[in-house]
């Protein structure tokens, strides 16, 4: 999330497994709204969910502490130790919460080129006259809205939704001022139209000048039918970015989604915290003209207000919208509000450094995390207006210098080039990564694998490995057996209806192809059990996430977050001193994208 450039836009937490195993990030993945709809990420077959045979004999064990050698306990505590170091700078008040087109940025993507450099890097990126350079240019638009309140009439009614208490608003659209004006609400359930699923909520609307009333999460979600979209796991047409690129899609004036903390997996606080301050987006030719005109989300005890008024009974219609053939009603409301805009253009930078291969230098293992967070926020209450983001992510970021340190002291160079790539703008919704898997440094088709690291863990170590779309890749058996080695076991993620495998930047990547992992620490804690860091994981989520409590603390344990980086690290190395090429699963969303340049890698 964001500041002075933005705010952004609300992430979600990763999988909050351990105290912040999971707050991760933010992820307002926005998708242009003239892309596909994606399915879902995860394989939905018994054989992909259930935890393999080693996992189930590893888990009851329970071994009371990890396994390492000494030469691997000594890699640990240095990794931890760089955790550290990096962690207490990147987090650190005088970077200022690290929001993109920032003081912030300026010190952060500095530091991390020094530190890059300091420990033997190549530069990664070629700058705009062909030379070596460790920044990737990202064009960005940032946007500083000034909303009006959301007035809704109807025939003896008139409610103004304040901002931020009742409603946030925004827009997508790069121009200086956006508005409804007594646009017609209609509600239409879920906004979701999927035709493999035999779904289609706007069938038969003509939403044109009209602003669509939509329930967040997914049907599957909501009755909990494993056989309706994935069940309780969320897919991408459960998140709000669907929501507003479909939406618009459908040619609508406005969009609203109503929040409801279960089913988005986040309080309030956090949608008010992350869409308050400036907003960016990836610089677009058409000033994002395809978007709707204003995208908004309102509270649940607003959106009941709202549909009484309508003479809607809120239950009632909520219950209907699950069901298969559900029409949209009509509200006989109008909704009007004014944005105006101040706006900036600008360059946020990637920082891709890389240990280039000894023999095969264009084929490469991508390392990814996001450096940025949400800068400051005067408009928050308190003294502290400094979001630091030291769990999300300096954490993940810090890791990419500690692992990189680790690469370098390797007797011998990989055979295939290892780039580290710290992006941009994912508290905006994976701008940064989104724009490297349109530009990248080395082709994504002789991208052999990635690794994401989100909001790692701070609680010490953990049993289990959470792997968000758990039951999605062939590099999860990999993992599996590293993990072993550890005493450690694979599990998916605790709460799969929050839809984290979609709030992250390996999103990006794997839409095109790629195949990537991304896990984090658990809650099994090796020293304290299970239900002392599930504890610890929601107070993180009440207090910390997003928001200005997420500050470094030396006292933090970080071997589990360093064992978490040992397995990256053995995976990549694995994969770089190989000639495999691992894929999704049959069946998954993203196979056909990866087997269409297959001859590419033969």
């Amino acid at each position: 999330m964001q500041n002075p450039l933005p705010l952004q836009r609300l992430a979600l937490p990763l999988a909050l497994s351990s105290l912040i195993a999971l707050g991760a990030c933010s992820k307002q993945e926005a998708t242009s709204a003239t892309e596909s709809a994606p399915q879902t990420a995860q394989n939905t077959t018994a054989e992909s969910v259930a935890p393999t045979e080693a996992s189930e004999k590893l888990a009851p064990e329970a071994a009371s502490a990890p396994t390492l050698s000494a030469q691997e306990q000594t890699e640990i505590s240095e990794l931890a130790k760089d955790l550290h170091t990096h962690v207490a700078v990147l987090a650190s008040d005088e970077f200022e919460g690290r929001a993109p087109a920032s003081k912030g940025e300026e010190l952060t993507i500095n530091y991390l080129a020094t530190e890059f450099e300091k420990l033997g890097l190549k530069p990664g990126a070629i700058d705009s006259d062909g030379n070596p350079s460790w920044f990737q240019k990202v064009p960005v638009v940032e946007m500083n809205i000034e909303s009006t309140p959301l007035t809704i009439k109807g025939e003896g009614f008139e409610k103004s939704l304040a901002p931020l208490t009742d409603m946030v608003t925004f827009t997508q659209r790069q121009t200086p001022e956006s508005q409804l004006k007594d646009s017609p609400l209609v509600f239409v359930g879920y906004g979701i139209v999927a035709p493999e699923n035999d779904w289609n909520d706007y069938a038969g609307l003509d939403m044109k000048g009209k602003t669509a009333v939509i329930l967040v999460n997914d049907p599957g979600y909501a009755t909990q039918d494993k056989n309706l979209f994935n069940g309780n796991a969320m897919t991408y047409y459960g998140r709000w970015s669907y929501k507003f690129e479909e939406a618009a899609r459908q040619g609508a004036d406005g969009a609203i989604v109503i929040h409801e903390t279960g089913a988005a997996g986040y309080p309030w606080e956090v949608v008010s915290g992350s869409w308050s301050g400036a907003q960016i987006s990836l610089a677009a030719d058409d000033k994002n003209a395809d978007r709707v005109a204003v995208e908004s989300w309102i509270t649940d005890d607003a959106a009941k207000a709202l549909f009484t008024a309508a003479g809607l009974d809120f239950d009632a219609e909520m219950a209907a919208a699950k069901q298969r053939g559900f029409q949209a009603k009509p509200m006989n409301l109008t909704a009007s509000v004014d944005l105006k805009k101040e706006l900036r253009t600008s360059d946020s930078r990637n920082v891709v450094a890389k240990v280039e291969g000894s023999k095969y230098p264009d084929e490469a293992i991508i390392y990814t995390a996001h450096w940025d967070h949400l800068g400051v926020n005067e408009n928050t209450e308190g003294h502290d207006h400094i979001f630091n983001g030291a769990v999300d992510n300096a954490t993940g970021t810090a890791g990419l210098l500690a692992m990189a340190h680790q690469v370098t002291k390797q007797p011998q160079a990989p055979e295939r080039s290892m780039v580290f790539v710290a992006v941009t703008a994912e508290e905006s919704g994976l701008l940064g990564s989104k724009f490297y898997a349109a530009n990248p440094v080395v082709p994504l088709e002789k991208t052999v694998a990635g690794i994401n690291f989100d909001a790692m863990g701070v609680l010490g170590p953990m049993r289990d490995v959470v792997v968000m779309g758990y039951g999605s890749s062939e590099l999860e058996k990999m993992l599996e057996k590293a993990a072993a080695k550890q005493a450690r076991y694979l599990a998916p993620e605790e709460h799969p209806e929050r839809g984290y495998f979609y709030r992250s930047d390996h999103f990006s990547l794997a839409k095109k192809g790629v195949p990537m992992l991304y896990f984090t620490s658990g809650t099994d804690s090796f020293e304290h059990g299970r239900e002392w860091a599930q504890q610890k994981g929601k107070d993180y989520l009440a207090n910390a996430y997003h928001k200005p409590g997420d500050e470094y603390d030396a006292e933090w344990n970080l071997e589990g977050a360093a064992l978490d980086l040992a397995l990256g690290l053995d995976l990549g190395l694995e994969l770089a001193n190989s000639r495999d090429w691992p894929n999704w699963y049959e069946g998954n969303e993203f196979r056909a994208a990866r087997d269409a340049s297959s001859e590419t890698r033969k």
